[in-house]
């Protein structure tokens, strides 16, 4: 027997950061099989899934289709190693909630992007850095601080003795060698 139903989505399907929102479209293409243990159920599952990216908070949409799969076993039947963990009918009825939560929920990405190398938010402002790519900031470390005072410093003394050393020498001195001077 096939089956094509549109029900509403229930509620917490899916993640923190994706999932299908309550009560949307839920639409399921399924196929009924008789099997001596109960009935088989296979076909696909439909849904629009609704969330935000993980790098910028922009909100997330896109369709998924995912397969489903299970048995569903006669509830009169008696099976053994049975630890309540096996899908039963319920008369001629049976839920697909759980086989439709337990197939969609691993398919569904952990660290949904809202497009393929999102740059994500600027750990200092909260700026949008895809808005303005070149977006920085000059951050100074307190504890490198002293460091950057003794380069400025080192920095300004060694050219002030280089002028000093040029400006002192007499114009009738003149260097013949490392250990030689010869006035003139």
């Amino acid at each position: 027997m096939t089956a094509d139903r549109t029900v509403p989505a229930p509620e917490h399907l899916g993640i923190d950061v994706i999932g299908v929102p309550e009560g949307t479209d839920l639409k399921l293409q399924l196929q009924l099989e008789s099997v001596e243990e109960g009935v088989l159920v296979s076909g696909r599952a439909q849904a629009h899934l609704v969330g935000e990216c993980v790098r910028c908070l922009d909100p997330v949409e896109r369709d998924i289709s995912f397969a489903l799969q299970d048995l569903y076993f006669y509830d009169d039947l008696e099976l053994e190693g049975d630890d309540g963990e096996l899908r039963r009918l319920a008369g001629d009825t049976f839920d697909l909630e759980p086989l439709v939560r337990d197939t969609l929920v691993p398919v569904l990405p952990l660290a949904p992007l809202c497009r393929v190398g999102c740059l994500g938010l600027c750990s200092e402002c909260g700026a949008h850095l895809a808005d303005d790519p070149d977006h920085g900031h000059e951050i100074l470390d307190t504890r490198w601080a002293a460091l950057l005072d003794v380069s400025t410093t080192t920095s300004s003394e060694t050219s002030t003795s280089t002028r000093t050393d040029s400006s002192t020498a007499s114009p009738h001195t003149e260097a013949t060698g490392p250990d030689e001077t010869k006035v003139g």
